[in-house]
């Protein structure tokens, strides 16, 4: 994929403003693509769109083709008849500036348990035509995953593994039973993603109209208590009772010294191989319905993963099993043609990664944060001097600390090395808009900056820290009055001098 010299923002839907403690893809969503359009630049980086679970966190979704509820404009809903005023007469106390997803869960599903109870007693059956369509055309993972939601709901929320064995293992009797046991259950989540779908395209619509592509984010991996785990077992390493053999992480890195501990599930590369990687070219075709550049995180796990023995307290104790990326991306490419990918080559890249990624032709990754670690910082790959044209440039990612947090936080060498490197003496309130600026100026072909550093905003703003759970990851968001129009007009200055 060739990028033309461009620019664009990161930020994540939940971080936009609005009046219900979460953002949505309504008027605020297009009031950020107005401000994008306004400040010349041209896309829109989200991360992953999957309804969450356990921790928030949009990396370990309940599907990977399902879009998260948390995400719909209720305002909307009002519109088309599917809620009343009344029921908006009496809210929770909302936190404007972070996300309360415990509240959420309790507070918006009932919401939208209301809406469908609405449509399904009758109003808004202008809807129906649509919805129909939408099921038919989105069965092949939408079955399975409201099935497997409807369950999950009638266990109490217990993961697909703890069910009862007959459900756990799919038999087609128990499935039929479940299936009109909980016909209504089932129903009333084919419908919610049916209105996160419908939203979701006409704000994809609007940005396209505004000249904003978007990039959206996709995990490698899925997530253990997964509709794509449960329903595609065989393409995982499960024993019999629905337990990894197996599972992801990373070793020990920058962010920790025992490594990641993810526990997702690892793939059965000789099964994929077998069905002629159909899963993939599933996974891909159902990213291009949502995204117009599509970035794969941990993309170095397409050569090699690293492989944990289940059950593990830390990552440490793991190994380097190759994986089957070339057969796969070639399969994929031979059924969709060339794809829209940047690939995320951050961590512990070896060539053999290096050589996944340029056989075809994917741009990768490099942080500005990064840069300026160690003694001879000088041949470190990610400085501005030594970046690549098929590259994308960022200050620094929603895993990093924003980029005036990390000049507070830097130790005292990374200062020196900056303060070499750039001939200055930032100060905490010019730090971001130095590196940005550096972003700009690079021969990267794509810079994204995430909006917290456009903003100037500190440690407090920062997304998520990898390696923990707590109500501090995923919560942040932005008010209304901070996306100010200067800041745009000093945006669009900065990417017509640059040239993007």
């Amino acid at each position: 994929m060739t990028i033309p010299r461009s620019s664009g923002v990161l930020l994540h839907p939940t971080s936009l403003p609005g009046p219900f403690g979460i953002g949505e893809l309504g008027q605020y969503a297009r009031a950020f693509v107005d401000w994008l359009a306004l400040a010349g630049q041209k896309y829109w980086q989200v991360m992953p769109l999957g309804p969450t679970g356990y921790g928030d966190s949009p990396y370990q979704a309940f599907s990977a083709f399902a879009g998260n509820p948390y995400l719909i404009d209720l305002n909307a809903l009002r519109e088309h008849g599917l809620l009343s005023d009344t029921e908006f007469n009496v809210l929770p106390e909302f936190n404007p500036g972070k996300v309360d997803f415990g509240q959420q869960y309790v507070w918006r599903n009932q919401m939208l348990e209301r809406a469908y109870a609405r449509y399904a007693f009758g109003d808004a059956q202008h809807l129906k035509p649509d919805f129909d369509a939408f099921k038919a055309e989105e069965a092949d993972w939408l079955d399975d995953y409201a099935l497997f939601m409807a369950l999950k709901n009638a266990h109490g929320g217990l993961p697909w593994n703890a069910w009862e064995p007959g459900t756990r293992d799919r038999e087609p009797q128990a499935l039929d039973s479940a299936r009109t046991r909980l016909k209504e259950d089932i129903e009333r989540v084919k419908f919610i993603q049916f209105l996160f779908f419908r939203q979701w395209t006409v704000l994809r619509r609007y940005a396209a109209e505004k000249g904003i592509q978007i990039i959206g984010d996709i995990p490698i991996f899925v997530a253990m208590d997964s509709s794509d785990a449960w329903a595609n077992r065989d393409q995982f390493y499960f024993d019999d009772q629905g337990q990894p053999t197996v599972v992801a992480g990373v070793p020990p890195d920058y962010f920790s010294e025992t490594g990641q501990l993810w526990g997702n599930p690892l793939y059965n590369w000789d099964a994929m191989d077998r069905d002629g990687y159909a899963w993939w070219i599933k996974r891909f075709q159902g990213s291009l319905k949502l995204f117009d550049v599509i970035r794969i995180d941990h993309f170095r796990g397409f050569a090699a993963s690293w492989e944990i023995p289940f059950p593990a307290e830390t990552a440490i104790h793991g190994q380097w099993v190759p994986a089957r990326g070339h057969e796969m991306f070639e399969a994929v490419r031979d059924a969709l043609g060339t794809l829209p990918i940047i690939a995320e080559d951050l961590g512990v890249i070896t060539p053999d990664v290096e050589t996944l990624r340029d056989d075809f032709d994917f741009p990768g990754m490099a942080v500005l944060q990064f840069a300026f670690g160690g003694g001879d910082f000088s041949v470190n790959d990610f400085l501005p001097h030594n970046l690549r044209e098929n590259q994308v440039v960022y200050t620094g990612t929603h895993d990093n600390d924003t980029t005036r947090g990390w000049w507070r936080n830097a130790d005292e060498l990374e200062r020196h090395n900056f303060r070499v490197y750039t001939s200055s003496d930032p100060t905490e309130e010019t730090f971001a808009a130095q590196l940005t600026r550096m972003a700009f100026e690079s021969r990267a072909r794509l810079a994204v900056v995430p909006l917290q550093d456009l903003m100037n905003l500190g440690t407090e703003a920062r997304m998520n820290l990898p390696g923990t759970t707590g109500d501090h990851n995923w919560t942040w968001r932005y008010a209304a009055a901070d996306l100010r129009p200067d800041l745009a007009h000093t945006l669009r200055a900065l990417t017509e001098t640059t040239g993007r």
